[in-house]
């Protein structure tokens, strides 16, 4: 048994939760993955039922588990709280570990017009962002005073050296080309990161490195994306660039990601916030949500599956069934639902033919 803790979340992290799982869960008893699915409180739905957005029960779940799915967390009833929904993602990064987030940015062909690029500029990008998670601005120490405000930026070569590492190690399995992203003809720490990733990069001699500002990055994904395969970069750089590239595609509703760490389960969630004000509406996209079940099934090392559900995603996509933010009037249980209709059509044969 594969056990799987989701995290729904607030706003529409539920809606879109829910249709991630149910794909899983059709495709599990069709292949016999041995998927079991687990709920939990978290974010601003964990802060009004026990006081606090990451309760122990859920921390102490997230560790047993295999894996994570993460819907979304936040909204505005919690906004300026001391205790806010925010708070228990950076939480339950830092107590898992999870160093090492990787966003995946494509334009599916056949969907060109979709982006907001022109169709010669967009064709074919296919961009993965590895983004060091738990270190940087995010995580440093902080002080506000009322005239005055800091925030810390730290790096040590360690936690350089392993993000460095993931990243070398994904572009070895695509096209091979690897840009790291840093600020280094002003910070330090950007220093320290290109010295150390040029270390790094002797034990890839088969991965092209190339290095970029970041406000040349900015620029160049938008201009020349398919420039890019991996971008490797720290926290707060990769936080913005993943969000800028996620557009490319036609819609940040569209994007899956996975955070990982050295060991234990790693966490699956779709790269958009919560979006409450279109929550409970059955309008929101799932599409980021499944795509995020999709790369958990193949770090479950279940790639076949992993294949499938993609390929049923995209096809609806193909065919013109989409949801609002893609110009479309589908919503989101009827996307999800038209998702595994291409699901079983691909798995239901199969399994007859092994029975």
């Amino acid at each position: 048994m594969t056990r799987v803790i989701v995290l729904p979340g607030d706003g529409i992290g539920p809606e879109v939760a829910d249709e991630a799982v149910t794909c899983l869960a059709l495709l599990s008893e069709a292949r016999g993955l041995g998927l079991a699915f687990e709920t939990h409180d978290f974010g601003g739905i964990a802060i009004d039922r026990h006081g606090e957005p990451l309760p122990p029960a859920t921390l102490t779940a997230a560790r047993a588990a295999d894996a994570i799915l993460l819907g979304a967390v936040g909204g505005p009833r919690w906004d300026g709280a001391k205790v806010r929904p925010e708070q228990g993602l950076l939480g339950l990064r830092s107590a898992l570990g999870l160093f090492a987030n990787l966003r995946p940015a494509r334009v599916i062909a056949g969907l060109e017009h979709l982006s907001p690029l022109k169709p010669e500029i967009a064709t074919g990008a296919d961009v993965l962002v590895v983004r060091e998670l738990i270190g940087g601005l995010y995580f440093g120490e902080k002080t506000l005073e009322a005239d005055r405000a800091t925030d810390l930026c730290s790096y040590t070569r360690p936690e350089i050296e392993r993000i460095a590492h993931v990243a070398f190690r994904a572009a070895r399995a695509r096209r091979g080309k690897l840009t790291s992203v840093d600020k280094a003809n002003v910070l330090a720490t950007s220093k320290l990161w290109r010295r150390v990733v040029e270390e790094v990069a002797t034990s890839y001699p088969d991965v092209a490195l190339d290095h970029l500002y970041v406000d040349a990055a900015a620029m160049a994904i938008v201009t020349h994306p398919t420039r890019f395969d991996v971008i490797l970069t720290e926290n707060l750089f990769g936080d913005i660039l993943s969000d800028e590239l996620s557009v490319i595609g036609g819609s940040i509703g569209l994007l899956g990601s996975s955070s990982a760490g050295a060991s234990g389960p790693a966490l699956f969630e779709p790269i958009h916030g919560s979006a409450p004000d279109i929550a409970g509406q059955d309008i929101a996209n799932p599409g980021g949500m499944i795509a995020s079940a999709a790369m958990m099934l193949d770090a479950l090392g279940h790639a076949d599956a992993a294949a499938e559900l993609t390929a049923a995603l995209d096809r609806t996509l193909l065919e013109g069934v989409r949801t609002r933010d893609l110009g479309g009037s589908a919503g989101c249980k009827a996307f999800g639902a038209r998702v595994r209709d291409h699901l079983s059509a691909t798995v239901e044969p199969l399994a007859k033919a092994v029975a």
